[in-house]
């Protein structure tokens, strides 16, 4: 299943060039046109789903397993000193094109990109208040 409109189907499907490093019959993998550095790559399912959340797990592992496959690869491929994997899930997190997509970055010491910064818990209790909040949900 593709959908028409999407920019990353059309790349899955041959209709839109691109730089793929790697495919299988579930999978593509192919160069970022922004990468954060030389060598990052996205790693899609062929099959159409907006997002992580939507996705099912048969499709996400498969695609993780390529991710799992790559990044090694990717890694000694362009001499990283490491590797980040990343999945932005829904605009609040920075997704912009909307089928689920795994960054694989190559990453150097002094490569000037930084993390987030994190935003520490005001109290212990607040803390345990979303730890329970979350715990509850998996009843």
């Amino acid at each position: 299943m593709t959908n028409e409109n999407c920019l990353f189907c059309k790349i899955a499907e041959g209709e839109i060039p691109a730089q793929k490093v790697y495919e299988n019959e579930d999978v593509v993998a192919f160069l970022d046109i922004n990468p954060v550095n030389a060598g990052h790559t996205l790693v899609i399912p062929k099959t159409h789903f907006e997002h992580m959340l939507e996705t099912p797990k048969d499709v996400f592992l498969k695609t993780m397993d390529a991710v799992h496959f790559l990044s090694p690869i990717i890694q000694e491929a362009t001499d990283a000193d490491g590797i980040n994997i990343g999945i932005n899930t829904l605009p609040a997190a920075g997704q912009e094109v909307f089928h689920l997509h795994v960054h694989v970055m190559p990453r150097f010491e002094g490569d000037g990109h930084k993390h987030w910064s994190g935003t520490p818990y005001k109290t212990e209790e607040e803390m345990k208040t979303v730890a329970d909040r979350i715990r509850k949900r998996l009843e």
